[in-house]
């Protein structure tokens, strides 16, 4: 896989067609389109500013595709270490608060990660 397919990766977990992922990051869409196509690789200065854009994207998976031991470590738990709630309640039972209240927990925003660092967002209906 070469830089350019982690490009398009980029690209497609941000669901960003080539013309709106340039204007992202700062680039003439045509230095998007060369890099896509092979053309040309990407310069410093766009990779600086693709890696300021979406900060979460590092360098050396950037242009390697392997990830630093640093990485790793800060990657989420697997989802099938995590206890889930019921898939259509977005709100938590209630847990004591100090001072005798109680305390609401209320998901407002569910990041699953997938091995190929593409990620979705799931957002709970408001009722």
């Amino acid at each position: 896989m070469e830089v350019k397919d982690r490009l398009r990766m980029i690209m497609d977990s941000h669901k960003l067609n080539a013309g709106s992922f340039a204007d992202r990051i700062g680039v003439q869409r045509s230095n998007v389109s060369h890099v896509l196509s092979g053309r040309n690789k990407p310069s410093f200065d766009f990779v600086e500013k693709l890696l300021i854009a979406f900060p979460r994207v590092s360098a050396e998976w950037l242009f390697t595709g392997k990830q630093s031991k640093k990485e790793v470590d800060e990657m989420p738990v697997a989802s099938s270490d995590i206890k889930s709630a019921k898939v259509n309640d977005p709100v938590m039972p209630s847990r004591p608060q100090e001072g005798g209240g109680s305390l609401e927990k209320k998901i407002v925003k569910t990041l699953v990660f997938y091995a190929d660092f593409t990620f979705d967002v799931f957002l709970p209906n408001e009722k």
